[in-house]
């Protein structure tokens, strides 16, 4: 029996751990936090953080793992590169993590290699941040550039706003360091991707629909096919590939968003070298039938992958809506109990939903990623049949709050 290291176990970790174990796995993992969802699931696990890289390898020592892996975590991904090169595991290199996680270092080795994107600068001080927009212009987007979850990300109008704003991305950046972007109109999209001997294989290409307000950063909606006509949808594929190669991706599952401007060009926002978070899992087994994390086990332990695991099965309309307060259907407030589901599950084409709503919580209007509090999972004959499921289920959910 292998024996997988996973780092991170917490709520988005556990549908992988237990799957994991399904697939007949031993599973290890850490987590920094002593109440993570997942880690009672695990065959061992330790309360370790792993972004002190030195100790998850000692912990990886002792467990004597066939591979290690993270999910959903981008936090995680340079300490499991850093874990394989001490272990001598499968991995993607310490080098290639960092330019898929460090987004001002991301954006440069893309501007090397003529990848259309944004104009960018960065920024350590607040004057720093005053002279890169100068150069991007207004309105621009500051975020921190070792985070994410959407924490710290805010859209800027003016150079006092810039310099208001500027401390609270700078305070959730590990490196003190704060990337300064063009904001760019359009439609943004997920790409999903496996890169196999460094093969790019497409599976899917999805519309990132997000809510209007300070929320603006946050995905509330997944909808495939992307909104792109024949064309749009081929360009789009081909800088994905183009994009996940030139940053150095040549095992490992890709995780590219981008951006479709009205005025017809497709930029590259953001890459990841990961299954991410958002449900972007589910929507790839219900929209081509690919099993994203066995993929990545495989990848992990240095198992083949073969075209049956890796090249789409079918392709279904798919539309993942999540719970959320206003501008969406949630109310806000302190839980009183339990939400129910089941008028949601009962609604047509729905084929998954999960609450993450707990008595005791308050639920607040979306700002972030962790402001989500489920979704819904709804097909259809065609994508706007998807997504109008799943925006009538994502209305059912009952939840009594003070």
């Amino acid at each position: 029996m292998k024996t997988v290291l996973f780092l991170g176990a917490g709520r988005h970790q556990r549908a992988a751990i237990l799957r994991a174990k399904e697939l007949g796995y031993r599973v290890a993992a850490v987590d920094g936090n002593p109440d993570a969802l997942a880690l009672p699931d695990a065959d061992i696990a330790e309360v370790v953080n792993f972004v002190e890289i030195p100790k998850a390898i000692e912990f990886a020592e002792k467990v004597k793992p066939d591979g290690v892996l993270t999910i959903t975590s981008d936090r995680a991904v340079v300490a499991v590169a850093a874990v394989a090169e001490a272990l001598g595991l499968p991995g993607i290199g310490v080098d290639v993590a960092v330019g898929l996680t460090h987004k001002v270092e991301m954006r440069r080795r893309l501007e090397r290699a003529g990848i259309p994107q944004p104009r960018f600068g960065s920024a350590r001080t607040p004057e720093e941040a005053l002279a890169a927009a100068a150069h991007v212009r207004y309105p621009l987007v500051i975020k921190p550039a070792d985070s994410g979850g959407q924490r710290g990300v805010f859209r800027i109008e003016s150079d006092d706003e810039l310099v208001e704003r500027f401390p609270e991305s700078l305070e959730l950046s590990r490196g003190g360091e704060v990337i300064v972007e063009q904001f760019v109109e359009g439609t943004e999209m997920n790409a999903m991707a496996i890169v196999r001997d460094g093969e790019v294989i497409p599976l899917t290409l999805s519309d990132r629909h997000r809510p209007p307000g300070s929320g603006f950063a946050v995905g509330w909606i997944q909808a495939y096919p992307a909104a792109l006509d024949a064309g749009g949808t081929e360009r789009a594929e081909a800088m994905v590939g183009e994009t996940l190669l030139a940053l150095g991706l040549r095992n490992g599952i890709g995780f590219p968003q981008l951006i479709a401007h009205p005025d017809g060009r497709i930029l590259m926002i953001e890459i990841a070298a990961r299954i991410p978070g958002g449900q972007m899992a589910d929507l790839v087994q219900h929209a081509v039938g690919v099993d994203l994390v066995e993929v990545a086990l495989r990848f992990a332990t240095g198992e083949p992958i073969p075209d049956e695991l890796a090249l789409p099965k079918f392709r279904q309309p798919v539309a993942i809506r999540f719970f959320t307060a206003q501008p969406g259907p949630l109310p806000t407030g302190r839980v009183k109990s339990e939400a129910s589901l089941d008028r949601v599950l009962a609604a047509p084409g729905v084929v998954d939903a999960a609450s993450y709503i707990v008595p005791g919580e308050t639920i607040r209007p979306v700002q972030r990623d962790g402001d989500r509090r489920g979704y819904v999972v709804a097909i259809g004959a065609t994508g706007p049949e998807a997504l109008e499921r799943s925006e009538q289920a994502a209305a059912l959910v009952d939840v009594e709050v003070e």
